[in-house]
């Protein structure tokens, strides 16, 4: 009898644990990943905030003139060329700083640098293309969709014309969007790298060179082009606004109140919602400079030359604001500041100006507004997956088509709302949530095995290191022949 019961007890524990993993294993194995990568990754950096630097310096020391190397020196850097490849080397972000760096930057401002209304009216062309091929799929019916697959086309569309002035062809879409995905997967851990989806774009740029709006960079051979154009507008623009769409998108999902309010709002609620949103989700985790002098803190502590210094994103945009994890657009409201300018908040979505600021920190904003309300027009949003800074679930929403094309569809959008459409397709969005909480788990071991390879792997390529011994090598060699 005893013998029965406790088996029966063995096995109701057995079940109940089993059934709590999607509560409790995500967030262990997440810790164990960033364990793991600390240890393979000899635990460089100086976080800032922290011990050393506080949060009220934080601005200080990243806009420092000695906080400006990017590659050189880090074992960090080695990871980040690794999950950009081909082309690190070559890529705006990575390069440090002098002609070279400055050549680069100078041709990505001249793609960069639309009038508004020549780039709302892009961004407006580029999202119909994509709506009109997602409601010839859906054919009238809401659907699930993940948000960053969704956005990729978009962006692939906008900063190919950007580059090259014609409208994306299919074949050309797929290949930037195969390569950007690919790259997104492995920098999350959620899928290895697969290097001839990629070489497959490099080889299509190469082809093209000779078509684009503005000169390419000065000095530099036409492979070297080609990866340019890739890493800069195909990988990096293309992910990061896909990124940054699934989550503004994620966001009115989940907040029926605020999307109402956006579709009936102005754009400058709009704004406070993308500024609220990047507040929450920066598209940055960290980023590293290496240090190329050294940072004088006070009379008695020094941040050496060669120094990883790790600015922490997150922890900056947390610190300073009442109730920092709520979801709050009025941060952003000129009465609710009083009197202090945005540029004076803890909130850097495009980085600060004196250390490499993103190049698209004016269009992103513009293109975003534009294709959050196209999407908003047509489509009622709900999601009750869950929603992190990394967003490796990709952003799983349901997408429910509005009544168009009458002031009658247009009265029965409005007065069902986002609220309206959330009660009515309620049995498909819990089942979003239990597939979600699942999903985690299997991402969450995904994510420990293979990042745990990836690491290992980057250390042992070695692509940054190598690739500064070679150069140092090759100057020795000038300087001997000399």
């Amino acid at each position: 009898m005893l013998t029965t019961v406790a088996a029966v007890l063995a096995a109701a524990l057995a079940a109940a644990a089993v059934a709590s993993l999607p509560s409790w294993l995500p967030g262990r194995v997440v810790a164990l990943r960033v364990r793991v990568f600390a240890r393979v990754n000899g635990g460089e950096g100086i976080l800032v905030p922290g011990d050393l630097v506080g949060v009220e310096r934080f601005r200080e020391v990243y806009s420092h003139p000695a906080a400006s190397g990017r590659s050189e020196g880090a074992a960090l850097s080695d990871l980040f060329w690794y999950w950009l490849s081909p082309g690190a080397e070559l890529h705006q972000e990575h390069l440090e700083a002098g002609a070279r760096y400055d050549e680069v930057a100078r041709t990505t401002r001249r793609f960069l640098a639309v009038p508004q209304a020549e780039a709302e009216d892009l961004a407006r062309r580029c999202v119909a293309r994509t709506l009109c091929d997602l409601r010839r799929r859906q054919g009238g019916r809401p659907s699930a969709e993940r948000l960053r697959d969704l956005m990729m086309p978009v962006w692939a569309d906008l900063y190919y014309e950007l580059v090259f002035g014609r409208p994306c062809p299919p074949d050309a879409r797929a290949l930037i969007v195969g390569n950007a995905d690919d790259v997104v997967t492995a920098l999350k851990c959620c899928g290895l790298r697969h290097m001839e989806r990629r070489h497959r774009l490099t080889r299509h740029l190469a082809g093209l060179l000779d078509r684009t709006r503005h000169p390419l960079p000065d000095g530099f051979f036409d492979a070297e082009r080609a990866l340019y154009l890739q890493g800069t507008f195909f990988n990096t623009a293309v992910v990061q606004m896909s990124e940054a769409m699934a989550h503004l998108l994620m966001v009115l999902a989940q907040r029926p109140a605020v999307q109402d309010a956006v579709r009936a709002r102005d754009d400058r609620y709009l704004d406070h919602v993308i500024a609220e949103t990047m507040r929450l989700y920066p598209l940055f985790g960290v980023a590293h400079r290496i240090t190329t002098g050294d940072i004088e803190l006070d009379a008695r502590t020094t941040i050496p030359s060669g120094s990883v210094l790790c600015f922490d994103y997150p922890a900056f945009h947390r610190a300073g604001f009442a109730d920092p994890d709520a979801f709050d657009p009025g941060r952003f409201d000129p009465e609710r500041r009083g009197g202090r300018a945005v540029r004076d908040l803890n909130h850097i979505p495009f980085g600060v100006a004196a250390n490499r600021p993103c190049p698209a920190w004016r269009l992103a904003p513009i293109t975003m507004r534009v294709v959050a309300r196209e999407i908003l027009r047509a489509y009622d949003l709900a999601s009750t997956a869950s929603h992190t800074r990394s967003l490796p679930n990709r952003g799983p929403c349901l997408l429910v088509p509005r009544p168009s094309g009458t002031e009658r569809g247009a009265a029965l959008a409005a007065e069902r709302g986002a609220a309206g459409a959330r009660a009515a397709h309620r049995p498909a969005l819990l089942a979003m949530r239990f597939r979600d909480r699942w999903e985690n788990v299997w991402l969450s071991l995904v994510q420990l095995a293979l990042g745990t390879y990836m690491v290992r792997d980057a250390r042992r390529r070695g692509l940054c290191r190598r690739h500064f011994e070679a150069a140092a090598a090759r100057a020795a060699d000038r300087s001997g022949a000399e």
